[in-house]
């Protein structure tokens, strides 16, 4: 169970993240109001031109890196989708996802929507765009988003579970967004399945956890590379 598209080792290992929104200032640009629960009356700040975000785009691309783009809003989405970023991180948080074209093209192009429930549910609307674009078929990666400096590594995946479940997913769904999702959105094919040829990181739990997926915390060992490091036979 990995911590998703926001793993530590990530971006270092093929993916690189750029910003749509938030704290990308430019001169030029239009005024766009950021919005987050933690800041009530909104930031002020500058979004980035869309020339700006293809161009970032382009030079991931050209260093053989995966480029998932940071947004909150349809439009940023969008721009982010038509620009051909590999990942949304967040994706459609602050408003209802209505734009159902940009759904289409979200699955014609294989874009991967990370939705870190974990810090955006707070947000009315973030359960329902996840449990729509899920519904769709895109590809999902559980990511916690435990850069913003909240909580701990692990322990906010467990807790982004419980979320995607609550949104709709189903477990299976879940366990397949924390395990070969997040492996193909951080271009990891060694690891994500149980396969011949991967790595053995392996949690083996006492109870089912397509059945319920709170069955994560049943801890009884963890295998990392081949080795046990944990047991708690």
């Amino acid at each position: 169970m990995g911590a998703g598209a926001r793993g530590r080792g990530a971006r270092a290992r093929g993916s690189v993240g750029a910003r749509s929104e938030g704290a990308c200032a430019h001169s030029g640009g239009p005024e766009y109001l950021w919005r987050n629960p933690a800041f009530p009356d909104g930031v002020a700040l500058e979004r980035l031109p869309l020339g700006l975000l293809r161009a970032g785009i382009e030079a991931g691309r050209e260093r053989g890196l995966r480029v998932t783009v940071h947004t909150t809003q349809q439009t940023a989405a969008r721009e982010a989708v038509e620009a051909e970023a590999d990942g949304l991180e967040h994706g459609v948080t602050v408003e209802p996802l209505t734009d159902h074209s940009l759904i289409d093209l979200m699955l014609e192009r294989g874009t991967t929507y990370t939705p870190t429930l974990w810090i955006d549910d707070a947000h009315p609307d973030a359960r329902g765009n996840l449990k729509k674009v899920a519904e769709a078929g895109v590809h999902i990666a559980l990511g916690s988003d435990t850069f913003s400096g909240l909580g701990r590594y692990g322990a906010n995946t467990l807790e982004e579970a419980g979320l995607m479940v609550a949104a709709g997913m189903t477990p299976a769904q879940v366990l397949a967004a924390g395990t070969s999702g997040a492996a193909r959105q951080c271009v990891r094919p060694d690891l994500g399945t149980v396969a011949p040829g991967k790595r053995a990181d392996l949690l083996v739990l006492d109870a089912d956890p397509t059945a319920d997926i709170g069955s994560l915390r049943d801890l009884r060992m963890v295998i990392q590379n081949g080795g046990i490091t944990v047991d708690k036979r």
